[in-house]
């Protein structure tokens, strides 16, 4: 039998063993999990879990590769990755590299053999926590030293975005929209162009003024890592720009949009991560399947004094999943409507803001 050669090791002394692949490096991170079945890819590429560890509960992944069309980010920022079983020899003809190679690459460190089963119910039971991949001569105290001294950096938004404005044009043009990149997921910027609108993509801390003399169509607010209460500059240009310009938000985006209107979030025990979550249009009483990546949620009680109504609700613990000003045509949702590859129950959201759009929404 294979002999171990990494660990992980958690702030509560809980410790694994298992076997190295990807970058052979030491990273301490916040450790989450992911119920999705399939899109490792997508989720190893997605900004969003920058700074965080992610235990796959699905047992075998890297059995299809990396492939070059898939990527959510050019550039990766996800701390780690924890599986049960890898397979490093995938079958499929679209592949350019193996999952360890793309890893490797990209300074990322994972561990395969691990228990996930036990690790997951301990994430759940205990809450998400600090944990660090490391080499089986790390001793315990010298893991758990390492642990208490290590502070999770509050920039990740700041680390994930875009330096300077970019742009994704589309054939024929209906509309010109700006993006506000606090970690967005190309995916998005492909469902707009899809939908007839150039996107210009710009950095988080840009200002109301600079927006306004692109003179959009309408603001996307984009997905994207870390607590919301930190993001003060898209909090501040949502107060600015409210009323003057169709808004959409999801994730991150759907989180500030909250706070921009007076409500309050706060951290989940362990978050909601993977494919499969079900949530309820009250609109219309309907239930989608989407796809979800977050640590946050809006306070419920704060949202009732706002000017904000509730659209969307978790089944599953009740959080509110997606808000609505139709007065300043502001909404969105905490889920992925554009989720890769799958769940596509959502994908009306992107055509619900393209029928915003036709009425400029300016005052």
């Amino acid at each position: 039998m294979k002999e171990f050669n990494k660990k992980i090791v958690l702030e509560d002394g809980e410790e694994y063993y298992g076997y190295g692949f990807g970058a052979d490096n030491e990273a301490i991170c916040e450790i989450v999990f992911n119920t999705s079945m399939v899109g490792y890819q997508e989720i190893v590429s997605d900004p969003s879990y920058t700074y965080q560890m992610v235990v796959m509960t699905y047992p075998l992944i890297g059995n299809y590769g990396i492939t070059d069309d898939d990527y959510e980010t050019k550039q990766p920022t996800i701390g780690g990755m924890i599986v049960r079983e890898y397979n490093d020899l995938p079958s499929n003809f679209r592949y350019t590299k193996t999952l360890s190679e793309y890893l490797e690459e990209n300074n990322i460190p994972a561990i395969a053999g691990i228990d996930t089963r036990k690790l997951t119910r301990s994430i759940r039971e205990k809450g998400s926590r600090k944990v660090i991949i490391t080499d089986l001569s790390t001793s315990k105290q010298k893991a758990l030293k390492k642990l208490k001294e290590y502070e999770i950096p509050k920039d990740a938004v700041a680390r994930v975005s875009c330096k300077k404005k970019w742009y994704s044009r589309t054939a024929n043009p209906k509309y010109n929209i700006v993006a506000i990149d606090c970690g967005i997921k190309l995916n998005i910027v492909r469902n707009l162009n899809k939908r007839g609108c150039n996107v210009t993509v710009l950095p988080y801390n840009t200002t109301a003024e600079e927006i306004i003399n692109l003179k959009p169509d309408g603001i996307f607010l984009s997905n994207g890592p870390g607590d919301p209460e930190n993001v003060t500059e898209v909090i501040k240009l949502v107060k600015e720009l409210k009323g003057k310009y169709p808004i959409f938000g999801i994730c991150l985006g759907h989180q500030m949009i909250s706070l921009a209107y007076g409500a309050k979030t706060y951290k989940l025990k362990f978050g909601h991560r993977g494919g499969n979550h079900p949530v309820r249009n009250l609109e219309i009483n309907r239930i989608e399947i989407t796809s979800q990546n977050h640590s946050y949620a809006v306070d419920e009680e704060s949202l009732k004094k706002t000017e904000l109504k509730a659209t969307h609700i978790n089944i599953l613990d009740n959080t509110i999943e997606g808000v609505e000003c139709k007065k300043d045509k502001v909404f969105s949702v905490q889920y992925h409507p554009e989720s890769a590859p799958g769940p596509q129950d959502s994908g009306y959201l992107f055509d619900k803001f393209i029928s915003l759009l036709g009425t400029k929404g300016r005052r």
